[in-house]
């Protein structure tokens, strides 16, 4: 019988860290001729740690994804309230009113450079073992599958971007003017990658080693990567591989994104004491801290929710100019949407929210008129996913929440995507049919064609939300052009009207936004045109 797979947990603590100091210190060439990294365990241990935090640092609560801003801000599901630029403020407004303004000369979804120097410590990772291990074959192998595996992560980051990248394979290969690899050949260099890192990798680490990447881990990203590069039949077998395993999907859909469960397959966790983030301070309510926050979902995500029975619901009483002192359906959506999002009546920290004008606990005003609106939502709704309730002094208290970067959900939808294309529609929906089960909704298992993939759209839209994969779906599947062109995001402006209130709907975009077709592949940044004599720019950013 197989034991469960452990969960990736990275903390100081889990490590038998005590504090950053403790960490070797990588420098991209001095240290690694430094035998001392190799003369036990204990010292390699701490040197490969260094590439533990790239699992967080391009997930949501890290800064390389979108410059610290979430890339839902690019899609209909999520609005920044400033409409000045600035992390975490107005970037994600600038790029979608004016992406124009996205170019080869800075691009705050770019990441090539620091990306980059990442590889590099690992391909430096891998000369020292090769130039100064002593160690067994099964120990090496394990520190090269998991060096490997977060090299592949890497350029993974790089690919979804690009395309395409330039691959060192080692720290030899890595000279100047080296030309990008074709797009086939970098898929399948993270394929290999991941392969041979999902077969070195143990299906779980005794307690000493608790929180390491492991063969789920791999054959999970695995599924993921080649989901990007259309290898529908690969990602149906990597997907198959970690459904051999001990994962199962968490009771709730809340507890699935909390990690350590049986669902988490990736994730790195986070201690008061550091390494920390400030999740709940980006996205909290004036009344709990007043220089921070200003995010929001919106009604166009709020809609997206089904009803409890899998209907949809009809808002048309909450479209009307003039508005109305209905209470919208909250109350009859499924799961998700209260899991997800904090909404007026909602409670939270013991209080009844009111996202209204001049409201206590939630406020609402219209977009345009605060240059920072902190902690003020523009379209009368809050985050609640990966915020801690618990954490009511948000001044002195950093987040904690565990960033979970797979989780099995994630690997079902990919698997309903790689049937799909496949074409076994029955087998598609029967992974959709999974995800759903877990919060009660019907699914349709006689779907096929178009409607098969409208229903995929959809679950991961809903089920992974926030999570940091819209907006890159949209653009893999060459949807975004037309779905994010000429539309604006709303809200409800909510207003008190004797024991009630009123709701009525707003524009809180104020001109159409628009997704050029050349966004669909991100440009080479102009510094490594400047450096590499081998690499031209991508014909769409030659203007």
């Amino acid at each position: 019988m197989k034991t469960r797979i452990l969960a990736l947990v990275l903390s100081f603590a889990a490590l038998g860290l005590t504090s950053c100091n403790d960490w070797l210190d990588l420098t991209p060439t001095d240290r690694v001729s430094d035998k001392s990294a190799w003369e036990s365990q204990e010292a390699t241990d701490l040197y490969i740690n260094n590439f533990y935090e790239y699992i967080a640092i391009y997930g949501q609560f890290g800064d390389q994804q979108f410059n610290g801003n979430l890339t839902e801000g690019l899609t209909d599901t999520f609005k920044y309230g400033s409409p000045i630029t600035g992390s975490r403020a107005g970037d994600s407004n600038n790029y979608v009113l004016t992406p124009e303004q996205l170019t080869s000369a800075g691009s705050l979804l770019d990441c090539w450079t620091n990306t980059y120097t990442r590889i590099r410590r690992i391909n430096e990772f891998l000369a020292a073992q090769q130039n100064y291990s002593t160690y067994s074959e099964e120990v090496n192998l394990r520190y090269e599958a998991q060096a490997r595996f977060f090299r592949a992560f890497l350029y993974f980051q790089l690919a979804k971007r690009h395309g395409q990248a330039i691959i060192f394979k080692s720290l030899a290969e890595t000279v100047k003017n080296t030309p990008l690899t074709s797009a086939a050949d970098t898929w399948q260099y993270i394929y290999d990658e991941l392969t041979f890192a999902a077969e070195n990798l143990p299906e779980s680490w005794n307690s000493q080693h608790t929180g390491r990447v492991t063969k789920g881990a791999a054959y999970a990203m695995l599924a993921r990567a080649m989901i990007y590069a259309e290898r529908w039949a690969d990602a149906k077998a990597a997907g198959e591989e970690v459904l051999k395993l001990d994962y199962k999907l968490a009771s709730t859909y809340e507890a699935a994104t909390k990690g350590g469960n049986s669902e988490s397959i990736l994730e790195f966790n986070y201690l008061v004491t550091g390494p920390n983030h400030y999740w709940d301070r980006y996205m909290c309510m004036y009344h709990e801290y007043t220089t921070a926050g200003g995010a929001s979902p919106t009604q166009e995500m709020v809609e997206s929710y089904e009803a409890k029975d899998g209907s949809k619901v009809d808002w048309t009483k909450w479209h009307a100019a003039e508005g109305t002192t209905e209470y919208p359906p909250y109350e009859k959506l499924e799961p998700r949407f209260a899991a997800t999002v904090l909404y007026n009546g909602a409670t939270w920290k013991g209080v009844e929210l009111e996202c209204c004008v001049d409201g206590k606990y939630g406020t609402y005003v219209d977009y345009g008129v605060e240059p920072y609106p902190y902690g003020k939502t523009v379209t009368g709704y809050y985050m609640r996913k990966f915020r801690q309730e618990a954490n009511t002094d948000l001044t002195n208290v950093a987040s904690t929440s565990t960033w979970v970067e797979i989780r099995l959900a994630e690997v079902l939808l990919i698997l309903a995507e790689a049937e799909m294309r496949l074409g076994n529609d029955a087998a598609a929906m029967g992974y959709i049919a999974q995800v759903r089960d877990r919060v009660g909704l019907p699914t349709d298992e006689s779907l096929t064609g178009d409607a098969v993939f409208e229903a995929l759209v959809h679950e991961r839209k809903i089920e992974l939300a926030y999570e940091g994969h819209l907006w890159w779906d949209m653009r893999r599947w060459k949807l975004a052009e037309e779905a994010y062109t000429g539309y604006r995001v709303h809200g409800l402006k909510i207003t008190k009207e004797g024991s009630g209130y009123r709701y009525a709907y707003v524009d809180a975009d104020g001109q159409d936004r628009k997704f050029l077709s050349r966004m669909y592949r991100l440009p080479i940044p102009d510094a490594e045109l400047q450096n590499n004599n081998a690499v031209q720019q991508f014909p769409e950013w030659n203007f």
